[in-house]
């Protein structure tokens, strides 16, 4: 390195201050040069940029700055913790263990692949409420393997997901984005709601090939640790929603779907896996409810194999008997707590999914708050006309 005095005072305590091979900000430029008592090294600026407002100290035996920084993995996450803000290094990302949950369906395939440790993005499908998040969430945390989720939507674009620049203590700095942190920490990330995403997902395209990516921003190449993969979950196959029950789901680019090698269909589970869901989630609540989760399951049963057959235009999704179970722990009536989680529904599916209950289960008796609606009013006027003597 063939540089002035000036210039070597200006390195010599901009070393001193930061450390040999440093990426400085301009106001650490003008701290260093005013250390070294010397004017505010505008020549550094414009030979060693490495980005935007971030200029590398040149070390002994370089002449000028490379203007390209082609990273390894380990390479990276040294560079990248000089040039941008994040906590998320410092966090634990293993998800916690769900005690209601049961193995089911593919959880055993998205295991192995999660245990293999190879690149092999999966995409998974499946109607809502049937468990898709919390199973590879479970796996992970069984594996207690990170997992970094992402969730979609149509305003997710290239700056949410590989990072941007962010005003960070007065200071413009670049920020990784989530996909980055699951590259360098050798992760999976989770596409959550996928299929609500826009064409800008198209810059996972190189990710998605496993190869990396190229930050333009910051001109850096980032290469992904090993265990790095990518899992997506969506309601669709990617081809938007036909019956219109998922309303703002997209036709994804066949070039992005193309890239998950694998894609698995989550169903809803049998009658007594569903059980043994329910079964789980009454005994975290301490509660002992009987046959309550059976007669739940043989409901759900009976309503799902009329929507198959096209009979009913809605469906009861295991997260709904879980919601019906936690409204029974409140408010300890089967029926008040299957009406207050069926309200959703328009008033004669409700209806419907009411008396079909009834028909499930005995201990449920339709009319009763009629009845009791039509005592109260009669002692009122009987009540009333004791007080008029006229």
């Amino acid at each position: 390195m063939n540089l002035s005095p000036r210039k070597q005072l200006f390195v010599d305590a901009a070393t001193e201050l930061f450390g040999s091979g440093s990426t400085l900000s301009k106001k650490q430029i003008i701290e260093a040069s005013q250390k070294a008592g010397v004017p505010v090294a505008g020549w550094f600026r414009k030979q060693y940029k490495v980005g935007y407002n971030q200029f590398k100290l040149p070390t002994s035996g370089e002449e000028t700055a490379p203007t390209t920084i082609v990273s390894t993995p380990s390479e990276t996450s040294s560079a990248v913790v000089n040039l941008v803000a994040t906590n998320m290094e410092r966090q634990n990302l293993v998800p916690s263990i769900f005690e209601g949950f049961v193995p089911w369906g593919h959880f055993s395939t998205i295991k192995q692949i999660v245990k293999s440790g190879l690149f092999y993005p999966v995409f998974v499908t499946g109607l809502s409420g049937n468990g898709k998040t919390l199973m590879i969430e479970q796996i992970h945390a069984d594996m207690k393997q990170e997992l970094i989720r992402v969730n979609i939507t149509i305003e997710t674009d290239e700056d949410d997901l590989l990072g941007g620049f962010r005003l960070v203590n007065g200071e413009t700095k670049f920020v990784p984005g989530p996909v980055i942190e699951a590259m360098e920490r050798g992760c999976t990330l989770l596409l959550d709601e996928c299929d609500l995403g826009s064409n800008k997902l198209m810059c996972l395209q190189p990710v998605l090939e496993g190869k990396g990516v190229y930050l333009k921003k910051v001109n850096k190449w980032i290469t992904p640790k090993l265990g790095f993969n990518v899992m997506a979950t969506a309601n669709t196959k990617g081809k938007g929603s036909e019956d219109g029950r998922f309303i703002g789901t997209n036709i994804l680019n066949e070039a992005f779907l193309e890239r998950f090698p694998i894609t698995v269909e989550q169903e809803y589970p049998s009658i007594s896996v569903e059980k043994k869901i329910l079964d789980k989630v009454f005994a975290s609540l301490d509660i002992d409810a009987g046959d309550f989760a059976e007669k739940l399951v043989t409901w759900a049963d009976i309503i799902r194999k009329t929507f198959y057959e096209g009979g009913i235009d809605e469906i009861i999704a295991t997260r709904r008997l879980v919601h019906i179970v936690n409204a029974y722990a409140i408010f300890g009536e089967r029926k008040k707590a299957i009406e207050m989680c069926i309200n959703r529904f328009d008033e004669d599916t409700k209806t419907s999914f009411l008396d079909l209950y009834s028909k499930c289960d005995s201990e449920v008796v339709l009319g009763e708050e009629v009845v009791t609606e039509t005592v109260e009013e009669t002692s009122t006027e009987e009540s009333e006309d004791n007080l008029n003597p006229f």
